[in-house]
């Protein structure tokens, strides 16, 4: 019943189940991270799906520059092809990556171009935020949408002038590396929590002991647990060493809500104090049926559309229910008994939340 109804994903709805987790999945090394490189480029090879000259200027213009570099001199005004198509190329290099590491680059067409099916990104410089390039790319692209169009009716599925080039990139520069202190490493939760600070700090502090003999993390705030290097170990080996520790993240009260697609995640935390809940839909149907009056022959009358107006009012729903929420499933189950649509989902969890029954935050995207 609920499935037909709404979508509702269960963030940790068993509460026996294991919800452990290794640490690497969990925390990041301060430090090194993913560098950005973006670039312009022409992807050639289309098959007429490309660009319009004459509406695209930039592809004219890089097309020309492109061939005038290859020795070619071509007068302005004197291409006419629809196989070339301007793009934008984006990838993200890797922490820790040297010259020759491969990396998957994005293609997006910035004209008029209506599909980029068939086509190959010739090579294109890609710089970083401070302008200096890093990384090149080049290769055919994989394109997963398409779009077909007749006289009368046209099919489109995906996005056919977006695609990528699985390691279509080549890192051509080493950038800086920035990698941990040789004394101190800083470890940073992807999900700010104290108790989840501390739960690391202690599940590393109870291996350290039985590996080094000494104590070695302390948790500084919600985010970071501050790491000191035993002596004689590096500090990739101390990491790689801990990265598999099993930890239970504590996860917060929280309820996300999607209106535009009606999606509800509720947390496993989630609690409701007893309360009764009602939820009728008022529909108001209102009818226009034209009519079309005749006058008698011979009189002076004209003839007049009129309309005939029909009004229908309907009220579906209307139980009440009691919600009480010790755990997730009481919660759910009490919903479903009501037997709502998303949109009555959404309004009886604000509603219940402005009542001061809702123990948890409420994310409205």
């Amino acid at each position: 019943m609920l499935s037909r109804l709404f979508l509702i994903i269960l963030c940790l709805v068993c509460g026996e189940a294991s919800g452990k987790v290794r640490l690497k999945d969990i925390t990041a090394v301060r430090g090194p991270r993913e560098s950005r490189v973006v670039g312009y480029g022409l992807v050639v090879g289309l098959q007429g799906t490309g660009d319009s000259l004459r509406n695209s200027v930039f592809t004219e213009q890089s097309l020309q520059s492109m061939l005038d570099r290859m020795g070619i001199a071509v007068k302005s005004g004197a291409m006419r092809t629809r196989n070339v198509a301007a793009v934008i190329v984006s990838g993200d290099i890797p922490s820790y990556a040297r010259i020759g590491t491969r990396l998957d680059v994005t293609v997006s067409s910035m004209g008029d171009a209506t599909s980029l099916v068939g086509g190959t990104l010739i090579m294109t410089p890609l710089v970083g935020p401070d302008g200096i390039v890093y990384a090149s790319a080049q290769g055919p692209l994989s394109v997963t949408g398409f779009a077909e169009a007749g006289r009368s009716e046209s099919v489109a599925q995906g996005v056919p002038t977006t695609g990528r080039i699985a390691n279509g990139g080549v890192v051509e520069r080493d950038a800086a590396p920035v990698g941990p202190d040789d004394e101190h490493i800083l470890l940073e939760l992807r999900n700010a929590d104290f108790k989840t600070a501390v739960k690391i700090a202690d599940a590393i502090n109870l291996y350290a002991k039985r590996r080094y003999s000494i104590r070695v993390a302390r948790e500084r705030d919600s985010r970071s647990i501050e790491l000191i290097r035993p002596p004689n170990t590096p500090p990739s080996r101390l990491i790689a060493d801990i990265g598999d520790l099993l930890i239970e993240p504590d996860i917060p009260a929280r309820v996300v809500i999607d209106a535009r697609s009606g999606t509800v995640v509720v947390g496993a935390d989630v609690q409701v104090s007893t309360v009764a809940v009602t939820h009728g839909a008022l529909s108001v149907r209102i009818t226009e049926t034209p009519n079309v009056s005749q006058p008698n022959p011979r009189s002076q009358g004209q003839t007049v559309v009129t309309s005939e107006t029909a009004v229908s009012i309907g009220q579906d729903g209307g139980q009440f229910a009691v919600l009480s929420g010790a755990s997730l499933k009481s919660l759910i189950r009490g919903l479903n008994q009501i037997g709502l649509k998303p949109a009555g989902i959404i309004s009886i969890l604000q509603a219940i939340k402005s009542a001061g029954a809702l123990q948890a935050d409420i994310v409205v995207q």
